[in-house]
Formats: C-alpha cells, structure tokens, sequence
C-alpha cells in the first residue's frame, strides 16, 4: 500500500454483498497484509484451488476491492494481483434509509465478524505455543460506557486516531515485529 493509505468508502449494495463472501474476505485480508501476491501464492495461503482464486479475485476486481499488478509478473501467464486499498469504510448511517443497503451492509458486517472469530480462534488454538512475552501483551475486554449519541463519536473518531497511530508505527521489517490483530467495536447496546 502507498503511506497514503486510501480508504474505500464502500456504499453500493452489490459491491457489499460481493465483499460478504469468506473466501473474498480472506484473499482481500491477505493483499492487504502481506501486499501483491500471484494467484498460486494466494490458492497455496487460503487453501482453495487456484481456478476458485482466479474467480474470486475476478469479482473483487469487478468492484474495486483489488487490481491487477502487471508489472510484477515474470511472464504472460503469471497474474499478479494486489489490494486496490488500504480499508474498506462504511458509513453505517447512510445504510438506514435504504433497506437494500442496509441489507447488503448487515450481511457484509456478519460475514466480517464471522472472520474475526475464526481469527480469535486461531490465536486461542496457538496461545500455548507462543513466546510468554507476546501473550503478555494480548488483550480482551469490555465496557460498558453510559454516553451520548454525541459522545459514541467522539469515541469512535478517537479509537480509529489510535489505531492510526499505531498503524504508523507498524513496521513489517523489523526482525522482531510479527503481525497484530486490532479488532474494536463501540455501539449502543440494544437492551
């Protein structure tokens, strides 16, 4: 990614539900983790045949979530593809008037958080096997704050200052530094 770090500002319902696909989550999560990648790279690290990749990267394509990285390729039959941003944004508010966009982002943020419990799974399943020093700094919790509408924004635009700053200060090159998962999450409880 460039340090401008676009943001995709996603608003249309097909390009929601398009995105809402496991493996399409997966293969986006990967480009922006680990940058271009050819096809047999990512058919080896999501574990799906490469034809299923080639389809998936072909829709992800067709709405702008990733492209095609040319130049990288050592011959005409190598593809290389890369994401086309650094996240994906929703304006939750702007879903509520729409009932076929508040559909596709609901479907979208549960096949999303779907992913986030396999992550945590996947950590809790290794948990035993890491170094003590990267346990110590896990972290999992929750509050339950008394605030304004006013205040939940207030709170969201300071949590995405700090995970921006911390993103600044990632740094996938040094020797020591393994990759973080940041997941957070602020809203009204329904009760």
């Amino acid at each position: 990614m460039t340090e401008e770090e676009p943001i995709l500002r996603l608003s249309d319902p097909r390009a929601m539900r398009a995105l809402a696909h496991p493996t399409r989550l997966r293969l986006l999560g990967e480009l922006r983790l680990r940058g271009p990648q050819t096809v047999g790279t990512l058919s080896e690290i999501v574990d799906e045949a490469v034809g299923s990749v080639s389809y998936h990267l072909g829709k992800l394509a067709e709405h702008g979530f990733v492209r095609e990285a040319p130049e990288l390729a050592r011959n005409r039959r190598e593809r290389w593809w890369r994401a086309a941003h650094a996240r994906t944004n929703l304006e939750l508010v702007e879903m509520l008037a729409d009932p076929e966009r508040k559909a596709a982002s609901d479907l979208l943020r549960r096949a999303v958080l779907d992913r986030y419990v396999e992550r945590l799974r996947s950590y809790l399943d290794a948990e035993a096997t890491l170094d003590p020093a990267w346990v110590r700094g896990t972290a999992n919790s929750d509050s339950w704050l008394h605030l304004t509408s006013k205040e939940l924004v207030e709170l969201r635009a300071d949590l995405e200052a700090l995970a921006a700053r911390w993103h600044a200060r990632s740094d996938a090159d040094r020797p020591d530094a393994r990759t973080v998962t940041l997941i957070y999450h602020a809203f009204r409880d329904p009760r």
